[in-house]
This record gives structure tokens, sequence and C-alpha cells, in this order.
């Protein structure tokens, strides 16, 4: 007699099998996939102590703070530092202001462009602009209306890896004026070259934010004697250098009541861009720009509120994620929930998503798949019988008839011994009805068989 069970665990077994091995590959893939959780710690390289750009990351790090996060704050030497810093993988830097040029000029082209550098660049990102960096020329002696005008005078350029020294040379450059000719160029930065230029031992100094403070400019303008650079060929500057930009300073800026400046005065400036290396995770790239808004987003002589930070490509290819933020800002849980949980959650969404994509259909597809597993199993012994019924028309012999009956034996013993799902109660009988119809059939063609050839026996007696 056949076993009759609640339900066929090797039925169910065999249907929940393909699904469980396809969810098993979405699950492994989505954790292949995933971001990992955020460090909680970064590390910024800045410029020298006292600088601008110094002075920006402190204010970053404390903002940073607030989300759990410690940014370390690397002094340098500047920019060109900065950006030789972020290139070099053991230098676990993640993220520095540089300012524009600086790719062409650590790829020894000053005021150029290198193919080669910018393919030797291509794991480095911008978060975005976060200023402006005007370049302020001090001197002394009669008023100049030419930078070419300081050629062999003791000129002050800032230290090696300063972006100062680098835009510095680049201009210089154009002017005729190089290295190793009859001008002096000296690596005097910040307040050394404001002393140095207040007590007459060089003509001239060079300075932007990444070298020195806006109250040292701001001293030396005051300084009798010292006279604040007007580049009136700015606009040749900037057709000359792409990643220049005219700015001007009107009358009265510093000083309505003494009108300080008396004259509109001209200014080149790049931009300082946040450079961070291409696997900076996409939260704490939200995290940065965000910092940016707070620190740079205010308006000031140099700029008007909300002009910075803005995904502004120059050397550097605005990175994903950051486009991502400046389009449609911070993401909904990160919005509305603090950084860490929203972190965890976002997590686990990527991982959940695959598995209720896969398993909630996959569910929906289990009582099928277990129907046709039971009935599949009827059906193949009812391909058996048809078959037998159809060798049993053909008029088969006595030898032939009996290994059907033999085959017929053997189908119903394995009927007998099967383990049926009560729910499938109903179509077994059936199935063995019609076994015994066939067995019929079979037994009727033997008898009918025998009765012929035992008529025809007595016939020929």
């Amino acid at each position: 007699m056949a076993r009759f069970v609640a339900i066929s665990w090797r039925d169910l077994a065999v249907s929940f099998g393909p699904i469980l091995l396809v969810s098993a590959a979405a699950i492994y893939l989505a954790v292949r996939l995933i971001q990992p959780a955020p460090p909680s710690t970064l590390t910024m390289s800045a410029g020298t102590k006292g600088s601008s750009f110094w002075n920006n990351a402190q204010q970053y790090k404390k903002i940073l703070a607030r989300n759990g996060i410690t940014l370390n704050v690397l002094e340098s030497q500047g920019s060109l530092d900065n950006l030789q810093k972020l290139e070099d993988p053991n230098s676990n830097v993640d993220v520095g202001f540089v300012q524009g040029g600086m790719s062409a000029a650590a790829a020894g082209v000053p005021g150029g462009a290198s193919s080669g550098a910018a393919d030797k660049r291509e794991n480095l990102v911008s978060l975005g602009s976060v200023s402006y960096v005007p370049l302020a020329v001090f001197y002394r002696g009669a008023p100049l209306t030419r930078l070419s005008e300081l050629k062999g005078k003791r000129l002050a350029i800032s230290t090696e890896g300063s972006g100062t020294r680098a835009l510095a040379l680049a201009v210089l450059k154009a002017n005729g004026i190089e290295p190793g000719g009859d001008t002096e160029l000296l690596p005097l930065a910040g307040d050394a070259a404001a002393d140095a230029l207040t007590n007459g031992t060089i003509d001239a100094a060079f300075l932007t934010g990444d070298s020195a403070q806006p109250p040292t400019m701001g001293k030396l303008y005051r300084t009798p004697g010292i006279h604040f650079f007007d580049f009136t060929q700015a606009d040749a500057y900037a057709r000359r250098f792409p990643y220049l930009k005219v700015l001007e300073l009107p009358m009265g800026a510093f000083d309505l009541a003494k009108n300080l400046p008396a004259h509109r005065i001209r200014l080149i400036a790049p931009t300082a861009e946040l450079i961070a290396r291409d696997g900076l995770h996409p939260a704490l790239s939200d995290l940065l720009i965000e910092a940016a808004k707070e620190v740079h987003g205010r308006a000031n002589l140099m700029q008007s509120a909300n002009e910075f930070p803005a995904p502004l490509a120059h050397e550097f290819r605005i990175s994903d994620d950051a486009e991502r933020y400046y389009k449609s800002g911070k993401g909904f849980l990160y919005r509305t929930l603090p950084f860490w949980i929203a972190s965890l959650a976002d997590r686990v969404i990527v991982l959940l998503v695959p598995i209720i994509v896969v398993l909630i259909p996959g569910f929906r597809l289990v009582p099928g798949l277990y129907r046709w597993r039971v009935r599949s199993r009827i059906y193949k012994i009812y391909g058996a019988l048809i078959a037998i019924e159809r060798e049993a028309m053909t008029d088969p012999d006595t030898v032939q008839r009996d290994a059907l009956i033999e085959r017929l034996d053997d189908i119903e013993g394995k009927v007998n011994q099967m383990k049926m799902p009560l729910a499938y109660a109903d179509q077994f009988y059936v199935l063995r009805e019609h076994i015994g119809f066939v067995r019929q059939r079979l037994t009727l063609v033997q008898s009918a068989a025998r009765d012929t050839q035992a008529d025809s026996v007595q016939h020929t007696t």
C-alpha cells in the first residue's frame, strides 16, 4: 500500500532548490558590491600652519567631528606638495586642497598641459572647486604695470611644493623671467616674505592663500612704500592660462572711509579644488562637500554667497558621487537619520533588495513547482501505461502479452510503494483504477487468445 503523508519534503526541497541557489547567488553579489562602512578617520593635506588652506582645514575638522569622523590635518608646503602626497599610495592622504595649474606644474610644464600627467592622475577626482586663490604681488619702488619690469630684482616666490611658487614661476616665465637668470628668485613665503619686503631685503613678494594669511597681505597693503600690483594684462593671462580667472577689487573694498584701494585693482586667480582619491567612500564625499558649503559658501571680497563649492571641472574630473550630490543633494537616509545609522541602513537596504526581488517571486512559484513535481511522477506512470496499452492493441502473441503483464506488475509495485501527499490522494486512486483498467484489458485479450487457441485445438482433433 502507498504511504500518504501531509507533505512530501523531498518534492518540496527539489522545488525550493533552484530558488535558494538563485537567492544565494544574489546575496553573494550584493555582499561583494555593497559599500563597506565608511572609515571613521580621514587624512587631509592642507598647507603651512597659519595659511588660508590650513585654517580652512581646521574648520573642516570641527564640522566632520559632529558626525563622528576624525580628520587628521597634515602640514604641507602647499598645493603642489598636496598633489604629490595624493599621488603617493604610501602617503595615506585621502584628500587635499590643490589649486589650478598644479597638474602641469608637477609634470614640469609650468602653464601648459601634459597628457602624460593627466594619465598618471586618473585615480584622483575632484569634489568641486571651493574658492579662488588670488595671486597677490606686493613690491617696493615706483609703480609697475607689467611683471616683466621685475626682471633683475629680488623676488620672493614661496617655497618648493607650494602652489604660490608654481604659479609665480609660470607667470614670470611668460614675462621672460626664469630661474638661473639675473633675477634672484628666493624661497620665502608668508610672514618671512612680508618681513623681508618690509625691511627692504627683497623687491617683491608673490603670495597666495596656500602659503600666507589674509592678515599678512592686509598688513603689507597698509605699509608705506609697498604697492599692490594691478594686473592690467589680467585678461591676457586668463587667455594664456585657462585655469586662471580675472577678479576685480573695486575702489574702497578694503576701507570705504579711506577709499582703499583708491582705484580698481585687477587680480588673477586659479581656483582651489578639493581633490580626493578615487576610492573615497560616497558618504564621506557628501560630508566633505557639506563642510565645504559651510566653510566656503559665505560671501567675501572675492566671491558672492553660495558661489562655492561648485562642480567646475578643470584638470581633474568631478567624481560620480560629487556629481550626484550637486544634482540631488544627500540621500533621504542621510538627510533624516544620524550619519552612522544612515550608513548602516543604506548598506542593509542594498543587501535586502536582491533578496526581496528574488525571494518574493520565488515563494510565489514554489506551490506551482511543488504541484508540478508531484504530478510529474504520476504523469510519468501514465506514459508507461499508455505505452503498454498501445502494444496490447497490436495483437501480441502469448510471450509478448506475458511480458506486458510483467511490466504492468512492475509499475503497480512501484505505485504501491510511492509516498504521496494526501492532497493528491484522489489522483493516486484514479491512477490505480487506470492500472486496473489496463490489466483488465490485457487479461481479456489473454483469455480470448486462450479460448481461440482451445477452439483451434478442438477443431483439429
